[in-house]
């Protein structure tokens, strides 16, 4: 079995023999649930692809939440335990370390997906919508939690409180979320970059819809390849110290 492999079974495991991947498993389907109820089913007479685009909307702030809680513990549990200090001294490469953690978030986060199949499905009791778009809407969830997880990853990096570090994270994504925003404000030279850089507002919404476009896929992997990148270059200094 790859070094990689070795580190994603190790955190799945912690994952799963304890009790926080189950919890937040199911605190996320649950508060889900409830507002595809009160929000989707419960909006009155609307199009079928219209409760499908709720869906995925509120699917896509709990992508994110699931992501940070997931990867809080990451690294921050590692040196809060001195456990760190295994991985260190290991002829495991830090990169392999990393993705390898972010293989466990994912995979946990993907179960979660896997898992709420049901709530797409009542629709067809009432109405009819295409797979593609439901298949393109997880495919951006998957997307949009992979992004996030890796931001995840770094700010769970930088400390050993997990609750600092989920604070961390959720300061990095709420600035990335809000971009598009920002460039309202910034000179014009910088405005298209800033717009671009939104996590949700100028890419999220084309998967919400079933639309599949080649510059959201590139834009979602190239966040996730920087903060894996960036997550390894801090391991791989702290290693060194």
């Amino acid at each position: 079995m790859t070094p990689i492999l070795l580190v994603a079974r190790r955190d799945l495991q912690g994952y799963l023999r304890g009790l926080s991947g189950y919890v937040i498993i199911a605190a996320m389907l649950f508060l889900l649930g409830l507002m595809f109820q009160a929000y989707a089913l419960g909006g009155g007479a609307r199009y079928s692809h219209e409760v499908l685009q709720d869906f995925f909307e509120f699917s896509g702030g709990f992508a994110m939440v699931a992501s940070v809680l997931l990867t809080m513990r990451s690294f921050a549990e590692e040196r809060a335990t001195g456990t760190e200090i295994l991985l260190q001294t290991s002829p495991i490469h830090p990169g392999q370390v990393v993705f390898g953690k972010y293989l466990a978030v994912m995979t946990i986060t993907t179960l979660m997906w896997v898992l709420s199949l049901y709530m797409p499905a009542l629709i067809f009791l009432h109405g009819k919508v295409s797979l593609a778009h439901i298949a393109v809407g997880y495919l951006g969830l998957i997307c949009l939690g992979s992004a996030a997880t890796a931001i995840g990853l770094l700010g769970s990096s930088l400390t050993s409180n997990q609750f600092i570090a989920g604070l961390v994270s959720g300061i990095l994504l709420v600035t990335l979320l809000m971009g598009w925003k920002l460039s309202e404000l910034a000179d014009p030279t910088l405005s298209g970059v800033l717009s671009y850089m939104a996590l949700w507002d100028k890419h999220f919404p084309n998967f919400m819809q079933g639309k599949l476009h080649l510059r959201d896929l590139v834009f979602y992997l190239s966040i996730t390849g920087f903060g894996l990148l960036a997550t390894t270059q801090v391991v791989e200094g702290r290693r060194w110290r």
